[in-house]
């Protein structure tokens, strides 16, 4: 059942926006989203790991009201704002020290936009290579840089070019080991920078640290130490993608944590500040200070009810162990999923660090054929009160964010909901 708002509204809404559940939100608290009819809706999706604090976190709704009587914007170029100075503070306490300069923008889109902006412009080089499966963004040149599905690109062309793709290292999807995968992805690597685009004229190697629209796949360690140690050795640019694997999503602050690698560049947004929309190009001051001042900006950037967002976000997150909580949670998750993968051999593969994990599909032994399967399966527990994801270029995969502070009941619920709408759909 509807509202007349609804009714009335709703068909001129772009219908580019793509559509996977029709309820009204009425209001959400913690993992929960309460609809306009009453229905109560456990979130493992978290508007796609940005809630990562849960739905109205108190601590930082009491932050934005407190900065919203204060003002409301304040640009960057005219104003320097207490938020800001103050998220800054809190980034430098979970970095690694060679990032020391940070930039803020909007969007994922417009951080990746940047950070390749100032990989050219860091080394007078001209091209980026990204990896099969990637998303970085829907503008002209995230557009490029994404290869996850052909609906992003597809229209669009020409695309920005200087742009190369090599093999993610996704173990499942060629029937390999992780350590066969890592080797081949590596010497893959390898091969397009001898045959396709010199170390010479390669500004960047540009990777989400775990693959997000992708799959939900964490590269091996092997890989990501290779993929460093090719960098080191040809004066490339590392950019990390922690979009949406950054903010104690897989248990650490960020995703590289878990690999023993720094990046030169990475990226932030999503779970920065639990739904204000703020984003970041965190580097080293010596890189920072190549660009020229004013060649990178934006009106909106580092907004400051969003920084004050930002802050209160990162505080709640470290004063209620929600990084702990992630890794904990994450384990019960995966050993859950993992006996119904024994019951039902429609699950391929589940994997995932912490709070980031997918539960990949197969039918007949083809990826392509999960699709419906997949789409059956997120319908029918959004029925049983469960709102699930899919990604991977196939949509074969489901993929669980809850909130990092999800409790033990809240995934036994996800569990049993999830359970009861395999046992529906996949017979």
């Amino acid at each position: 059942m509807t509202s007349q708002l609804y009714q009335d509204n709703f068909p001129h809404l772009a219908p580019a926006w793509s559509r996977i559940f029709n309820f009204v939100a009425d209001r959400a608290e913690g993992a929960y989203i309460y609809t306009e009819d009453g229905k109560k809706l456990l979130d493992f999706t978290s508007g796609i790991g940005v809630t990562n604090t849960g739905h109205c976190h108190p601590k930082v709704v009491e932050a934005i009201r407190e900065q919203a009587g204060q003002f409301l914007h304040a640009q960057i170029n005219i104003a320097i704002h207490k938020p800001m100075l103050q998220l800054i503070e809190e980034l430098r306490k979970i970095t690694p020290a060679p990032i020391d300069s940070f930039f803020f923008a909007n969007s994922g889109a417009e951080a990746l936009e940047n950070a390749v902006k100032i990989a050219k412009v860091a080394t007078g080089r001209q091209t980026v290579i990204v990896f099969n499966g990637s998303f970085h963004g829907r503008t002209h040149t995230t557009m490029a840089l994404t290869t996850s599905k052909t609906i992003y690109r597809s229209g669009f062309a020409p695309l920005p070019a200087g742009i190369y793709v090599t093999p993610f290292p996704y173990a499942f999807n060629l029937g390999m080991s992780e350590e066969e995968a890592s080797a081949y992805a590596l010497n893959q690597l390898e091969y397009l920078l001898a045959s396709q685009t010199a170390p010479k004229e390669t500004a960047a190697i540009l990777i989400e640290t775990v693959l997000g629209e992708g799959g939900y796949i964490a590269p091996p360690k092997s890989f990501m130490k290779g993929l460093r140690e090719i960098c080191d050795k040809h004066g490339i640019l590392l950019i990390l993608d922690e979009v949406q694997s950054g903010f104690g999503r897989t248990g650490k602050w960020f995703a590289f944590e878990h690999y023993d690698i720094l990046p030169d560049i990475m990226t932030v947004a999503k779970g920065i500040a639990s739904g204000l929309p703020l984003s970041g190009v965190f580097t080293r001051t010596e890189i920072m200070k190549k660009l020229d001042v004013g060649s990178i900006g934006g009106t909106y950037g580092g907004n400051a009810i969003a920084c004050a967002a930002g802050v209160a976000t990162i505080r709640a997150m470290r004063e209620e162990k929600m990084l702990e909580n992630a890794t904990e949670k994450g384990i019960q998750l995966m050993t859950g999923l993992r006996k119904l993968q024994e019951e039902y051999p429609q699950i391929g593969d589940v994997r995932g660090k912490g709070l980031m994990v997918g539960t990949e599909f197969i039918v007949d032994g083809k990826q392509a054929k999960a699709k419906q399967l997949v789409k059956d399966v997120i319908h029918s527990a959004e029925e049983k009160g469960m709102l699930l994801l899919s990604c991977g270029t196939y949509d074969n995969t489901l993929r669980w964010i809850p909130p990092l502070n999800v409790t033990t009941e809240q995934i036994n619920d996800g569990l049993q909901i999830f359970g009861e709408a395999l046992k529906e759909v996949a017979k």
